[in-house]
């Protein structure tokens, strides 16, 4: 069951991750919600959910959303990642990743993956209930 998710999207992919959390606002406010600086605060304003914002990524806060995932305190991560773009802190996305992996927290790095992963917690949540 997901409790708690990160959102996280790179610079041109916010306004994809701004539509996608409009189109799925009722499922995500059921969680607890973390994002890293811009996203987060994006998400705040422009979608109107509660959510804890983070560190700007290349500023620590992909490191402070793999340490929730270590720490087991985080999980799922939806993190919209621009795959035609060269990122300077290309090492900091990959370890994040890296964590998500091993420590098998559920990940969705586009929309179509966003949605089937949202789309599965709320049937989870709704068959619990």
């Amino acid at each position: 069951m997901i409790h708690s998710m990160a959102l996280v999207a790179h610079d041109k992919m916010k306004d994809q991750m701004i539509e996608w959390a409009n189109a799925h606002k009722s499922e995500l406010a059921e969680m607890e919600l973390f994002g890293t600086g811009t996203t987060g605060g994006r998400i705040a304003t422009e979608v109107g959910l509660q959510i804890t914002c983070l560190k700007s990524g290349p500023l620590g806060g992909d490191a402070q959303i793999g340490a929730m995932i270590a720490e087991g305190r985080l999980d799922a991560l939806i993190f919209f990642i621009d795959p035609l773009s060269a990122l300077p802190h290309d090492v900091d996305v990959k370890s994040l990743l890296r964590l998500a992996t091993l420590y098998n927290t559920a990940l969705a790095i586009n929309v179509a993956s966003a949605t089937l992963l949202v789309r599965a917690a709320s049937v989870k949540t709704a068959k619990t209930a």
